[in-house]
């Protein structure tokens, strides 16, 4: 549904983002990430038809970003980050006026239904200006979803919402994801890996790495970790452990807890257990201890060699 490539941004001599190649399907949820300053903001405007690229190409739903503008702009719902919203108007009204700058057909009945899908039926007729930032936030997500669009793209959505409302927020992009396309930049690096198929890190105005989040950890550490945590001393278990299938290193957290990597084609934790279990030891907990995303996100976004490797990739794609 999104197809990216060579997308380029110059303001003046500042490249602010570097031949980005990218793609995003229907019923799939891209996660874009990155530090301040790494280009997913500018990226976003580009594909909302906000501004042009400097170069390169980009298809949302077939349509040429620069040929078919109009075409990609019906079909497209975005939030940016800083919601530009009218203080004076009622939030029905608000959304009751951008219906009918779509020229939408039954727009009442189409505001009624974003309303509640935000949840915001108690507010719909209260006045823009009076609600908190958390509230107007929800407000931008319905002005989004407002004319049921085949894309969205979302520029921190859930940013000044309180907890509640976040995960609330969350199942509703989950929910619309099913159907549609959603390619969503987030700082909250756990809310990408709850909700998005795949992962897109942007550093410097160029891709480092784009996987799925469980792969991205299998990637990085070349391995996956289990935590065992047993009764009493774990010192007379790890040699029985160590001659295990698929065993690589086994790091000891105080007296009776473990951290064992283990090669990545290997489901040891049954014979971890029984290993245990014949020794003697009471099994007290044993699960999966992946390295986090925000662990990948710090390593990727400071290490200079995955830039070299992002140069490497967008020279082939220039070259084919």
């Amino acid at each position: 549904m999104i197809e990216v490539t060579g997308l380029t941004k110059d303001y003046g001599p500042r490249r602010a983002i570097d031949r980005l190649n990218f793609n995003a399907h229907k019923g799939e949820i891209l996660g874009f990430l990155g530090p301040n300053g790494a280009g997913k903001t500018t990226t976003m405007r580009i594909l909302a038809g906000y501004m042009p690229p400097t170069s390169g190409t980009a298809q949302i739903g077939g349509f040429d970003l620069i040929k078919n503008s109009i075409d990609i702009r019906r079909m497209t719902g975005y939030l940016p980050e800083t919601v530009p919203l009218y203080n004076d108007m009622t939030v029905f009204d608000y959304l009751k006026y951008m219906a009918d700058l779509r020229h939408m057909k039954n727009g009442d009945d189409q505001v009624e239904e974003a309303i509640l899908k935000v949840d915001m039926k108690d507010r719909a007729h209260g006045y823009i200006g009076n609600l908190s930032k958390g509230m107007r936030q929800r407000v931008g997500l319905a002005q989004a979803i407002l004319h049921n669009p085949e894309v969205l793209i979302l520029d921190e959505p859930t940013i000044g919402l309180d907890p509640g409302q976040i995960i609330e927020v969350r199942k509703l992009i989950r929910d619309i994801g099913k159907t549609k396309t959603i390619l969503l930049s987030t700082h909250i690096l756990s809310e990408a890996q709850q909700i998005c198929n795949r992962v897109l890190i942007i550093n410097k105005g160029r891709i480092v790495v784009e996987d799925e989040p469980e792969k991205l950890q299998m990637r990085i550490s070349g391995s996956h970790n289990i935590l065992l945590r047993v009764s009493g001393s774990v010192d007379a278990l790890i040699p029985f452990i160590n001659k295990l299938k698929g065993i690589t290193e086994i790091n000891k957290h105080g007296d009776n807890t473990l951290e064992i990597k283990v090669s990545p084609s290997v489901d040891a934790r049954p014979e971890i257990a029984r290993a245990a279990i014949k020794n003697g030891f009471d099994l007290l907990e044993l699960r999966a201890s992946n390295i986090s995303l925000e662990e990948i996100f710090l390593q990727l976004t400071h290490d200079d060699s995955m830039l070299a490797s992002a140069d490497r990739v967008n020279n082939a794609v220039e070259e084919e």
